[in-house]
């Protein structure tokens, strides 16, 4: 869950490093990580950029599993999708992404993610227009697919790849790209 607030408008380097002082602080707990103060916190996650933001939208995010879910993780975990996601786009600074990110890598629900990256290859394949919005690339790759929360990791990270090694954002190499057969 850190992970996905944190890699908003960052590389995953630098929140790798923001996650590494955690860890080495022992704060990747959730009481312990509520118990900060968003200046504490944000002094611990600086590599990962916009910091002091970040450091608000975690203790929000907290604050919300500590309302909703009296503070209780697994409470949250496993919680309906609909309902968890609902709660999570209620938090100041989770949006669609970051929701759904948070309920397929830490609640290991079944909902596809969408990024940069997805959008992407899905568009340079001419597989949604350009200008599609979120909730449209999801349903059509949920409506493709068996709801199935590792299938729908790997495919997100197999996503990743292919857009950071060939589809990338300028000079993409579609002579080299895995999927050039599958242009349509």
């Amino acid at each position: 869950m850190v992970g996905a607030v944190l890699t908003q408008n960052t590389n995953w380097t630098n929140v790798t490093k923001a996650i590494d002082n955690l860890r080495r602080a022992e704060l990747l707990d959730y009481s312990r990580l509520f118990r900060l103060s968003v200046d504490q916190l944000a002094e611990y996650i600086r590599p990962s950029g916009y910091y002091n933001i970040k450091a608000g939208r975690l203790h929000n995010l907290l604050e919300m599993i500590d309302s909703c879910y009296g503070g209780k993780l697994d409470r949250f975990f496993s919680d309906e999708i609909e309902q968890a996601r609902e709660n999570l786009l209620s938090v100041k600074g989770v949006g669609p992404e970051t929701a759904d990110s948070i309920l397929l890598y830490a609640c290991g629900q079944p909902v596809f993610v969408i990024d940069a990256y997805t959008h992407r290859v899905l568009s340079r394949h001419n597989l949604v227009e350009e200008v599609t919005d979120y909730h449209t690339m999801q349903e059509m790759m949920m409506d493709h697919l068996p709801a199935d929360a590792q299938l729908y990791n790997e495919f997100h990270a197999l996503f990743v790849l292919v857009a950071k090694q060939f589809c990338k954002k300028t000079k993409p190499l579609c002579d080299k790209c895995p999927l050039r057969e599958f242009n349509l």
